[in-house]
């Protein structure tokens, strides 16, 4: 055992006896009898057998086996290997005791004809833009692997002067302003990184530039991290990752029927250059072999602090003598995508579903990303299918989903959710969405109504290298990670789970932002990284050796996955806690407030240092700085109409919660009362969406404009406030008051 984890055993020990000290009798009460909440005395006895028969089922052997079989071969969406992984999966399920049908859509999916990149001056190189397969590494020198390119760039030929732009982020942008870099008119080269990579195109397309390249540099997941593969897990020279530029912030799924599935019959776009949420200019990605030649032949101003990486070499941001030459051509194919549903019917309320989901399509082999996780669905669903056999049936319906066309924008997931929209609204309890997964420390985001439930699980899965629960577990890595002491001991006292907000980048963002369903998005990270992302070596080679070796986080994600599955399942009454959603929340309001105030004062020193420049500095370097231009005044913002929205909804939150303890009686009254819980998510719906970007619906939940992945909490209002609209900002203040005033009323009204 590492020293590390020797640590947080004794954080956990002290934190232990610390709580034991203050509140011995409770402490010893509470290990004496587990709490769930939402079941009677004796249905929670009943759940507690189950879950234990459901645990005894699951095996660490039977998901490495998964892994193996699954990411045999390469399986992209609309491969002849695709098909055959969502047969896989069908038969399993079937062989489990699920009813299981396999819905087909018919998607758009661009793979290259062509794909060129070369320097033309002031020498010449040709960029290699290939993997070479290991001998360490059994599939990585496999037919049918998909080249090295980001999916739905634009086809182009194009040559141009070639720009450093550091990420790719409108910050670098400002900087290269200030440094008066123009990249109009030329291709840029942006690490990857620190956002989203449909983010990095999307923002030089918005500059002017005619082209992008993607690398990573070895900084980031390369030799600078650890030794590289095969030797150790991060990235090599070689190494690329594959990936989609679809910008799914305006919305993800089909970029051809947007808001409706892609069924054989649907009305579809014309073109593909028409759908808006494709760019414009060609994006390629590359290793940091082929990068190396193009980013040593810049000239021009040295990189900025903080943009350099860890090549050998002088960054510059260029322009110069550097040209280069940049031709991609694509297949711009309508190919079938297979989601693979898998159904027991619930013997009490058939029409209320628990569903979930993981994703079976790769880039390549995908032995991490998907099918680490989707091994231990499959897994929770093997062993469901043995309790089926004793006579066990689940309360509530359960779905369990194996979604395709992930990888290249969610598209399977998009498509069942849009043709099953008004269906799904009226009888989905809850969503659970897991995606790749290896050793480390549980991660959990979503509906912060099911901040509570989520602890519980957590305090009763354990974690297999400590022994210890792997909220034990969590709690004790924030108290060694915080910095300080006040910090250290707020850590201590923090005794939830701590849901993370939900962006994009997996299969739940539909569910959640486009339909208001309550979510969850769990998986196992901290101790697997590595670079094999969306390469050729995300392999079962790779992925035993340095993810998961003996594939006990998989039974880990399948007992905490499968306990969230059953208890929402079996509940008598649903475990939603609304203050938790309330103190969220508040939380964001008091954060906006915050920003504008903030903004304003750091607005008002720059705009003094910029007006009086000749006085802070010698007349002779004023003349040659690039002082960036005023910018304008920050307002004063009503936020009023939000901060009473807030005092009402925490009456009412609090209010429901004395109901949901007290006050039902009947069987009937429960059922009504259920319905109305995992309803009243919808309530946060805005009718006419975000600004820009109408698919996105949730008030409070949606993936940045420019981090793509990356969440922002209250879009509307954030998102103005941070591009200086403030008409805007005022505006969606009064929205989102009016979005938790109607949620407010709807809880009002389940109380009565």
């Amino acid at each position: 055992m590492s020293l590390f984890h020797l640590i947080l055993i004794a954080m956990f020990q002290k934190i232990i006896c610390h709580i034991s000290a203050l509140f011995c009798f409770t402490a010893i009460t509470f290990c004496q009898q587990a709490q769930i909440s939402g079941f009677t005395a004796s249905g929670q006895a009943i759940q507690l057998q189950l879950e234990n028969n459901f645990d005894k089922n699951l095996s660490a052997e039977n998901i490495g086996a998964t892994i193996k079989e699954l990411s045999a071969f390469p399986h992209h969406l609309g491969s002849p290997g695709d098909k055959v992984v969502a047969e896989k999966i069908y038969n399993k399920l079937k062989s489990y005791g699920f009813d299981v049908r396999i819905d087909t859509y018919h998607v758009l999916f661009p793979t290259p004809k062509i794909r060129v990149l070369e320097m033309i001056s002031p020498t010449k190189f040709q960029a290699l833009l290939k993997e070479p397969a290991l001998k360490e590494d059994a599939t990585s020198g496999q037919q049918n692997q998909l080249p090295t390119y980001n999916a739905y760039s634009a086809d182009g030929d194009v040559t141009g002067e070639l720009v450093f732009v550091n990420y790719g982020l409108p910050d670098d942008y400002e900087k290269l302003a200030a440094m008066g870099v123009d990249v109009k008119g030329k291709i840029v080269i942006a690490k990857y990184g620190r956002s989203w990579r449909g983010t990095k195109p999307k923002v030089a397309q918005e500059h002017g530039a005619i082209g992008c390249i993607i690398y990573s540099d070895p900084m980031d997941d390369g030799y600078t991290q650890g030794d590289v593969y095969p030797k150790g897990a991060f990235k090599s020279e070689y190494g690329v990752q594959r990936g989609s530029v679809q910008d799914m912030v305006i919305y993800p799924g089909d970029p051809l029927t947007p808001g409706i599935g892609a069924t054989a019959d649907a009305k579809r776009i014309a073109g593909h250059q028409d759908a808006p949420n494709l760019l414009k200019i060609p994006v390629l990605p590359i290793s940091y072999h082929d990068a190396l030649p193009l980013l040593e032949a810049l000239e021009g101003p040295v990189a900025p602090a903080g943009w350099n990486g860890t090549l050998p070499i002088t960054y510059h941001v260029g322009p110069g003598k550097t040209k280069v030459h940049l031709q991609l051509a694509f297949n711009w194919d309508i190919v079938p995508c297979y989601d693979v549903i898998g159904m027991i019917k619930g013997s009490e309320f058939p029409d209320e579903w628990i569903i979930r989901g993981n994703h079976h399509d790769a880039w390549v082999n995908g032995a991490n990303d998907p099918i680490s996780g989707q091994a231990a669905l499959l897994e929770e669903a093997k062993s469901m299918g043995i309790l089926m056999k004793t006579g066990w049936r689940p309360k509530r319906t359960i779905v369990y989903c194996a979604w395709d066309g992930e990888e290249p924008g969610l598209l399977g997931s998009t498509e069942w959710v849009e043709t099953h929209a008004k269906e799904l609204q009226d009888k989905c309890v809850l969503y659970i969405n897991s995606d790749l997964n290896g050793r480390g420390f549980l991660s959990v985001g979503g509906s912060h109504a099911l901040e509570s439930f989520m602890t519980e699980i957590a305090s009763d899965v354990n974690d297999p290298q400590t022994n210890v629960s792997v909220l034990k577990r969590l709690e004790a890595i924030r108290v060694v990670s915080a910095s300080g002491l006040k910090a250290k001991k707020e850590a201590m006292e923090n005794n939830s789970i701590g849901l993370d907000a939900l962006g994009s980048g997996s299969d739940y963002s539909s569910f959640l932002q486009h339909l208001g369903l309550p979510t969850l998005d769990m998986g196992y990270y901290g101790e697997n990284d590595g670079g094999e992302y969306h390469s050729i070596y995300d392999s079962y080679d790779n992925y035993k050796r340095f993810k998961d070796p003996t594939f006990v986080y998989g039974v880990a994600l399948s007992e905490t996955a499968g306990r969230a599955v059953l208890r929402m399942a079996n509940a008598d009454v649903l475990p939603f806690d609304f203050r938790n959603l309330y103190k969220v929340v508040n939380g964001y309001t008091t954060e906006l407030v915050s920003l504008v105030n903030t903004m304003r004062e750091s607005t008002d020193i720059e705009n003094e240092i910029i007006a009086n420049g000749d006085d802070y500095l010698a007349a002779d370097t004023a003349k040659h700085l690039q002082l960036p231009k005023p910018k304008g005044i920050v307002p004063y913002l009503d936020f009023a109409p939000l901060q009473n929205a807030l005092v009402t909804m925490q009456a009412a939150t609090d209010s429901l919660f004395v109901k949901w303890n007290n006050e039902l009686h009947s069987p009937t009254d429960v059922q009504a009362f259920n319905r109305d819980l995992y309803k009243a998510e919808q309530q946060l719906l805005l009718a006419n969406g975000l600004p820009r970007r109408s698919w996105y619906k949730h008030a409070i939940y949606a993936p940045g404009f420019y981090t793509g992945y990356g969440v922002k909490t209250m879009p509307g209002i954030r998102e103005a406030i941070e591009q200086r609209k403030w008409d805007e900002a005022q505006d969606q203040i009064v929205v989102v008051a009016n979005a938790l005033k109607k949620f407010t009323d709807y809880i009002q009204s389940v109380i009565k």
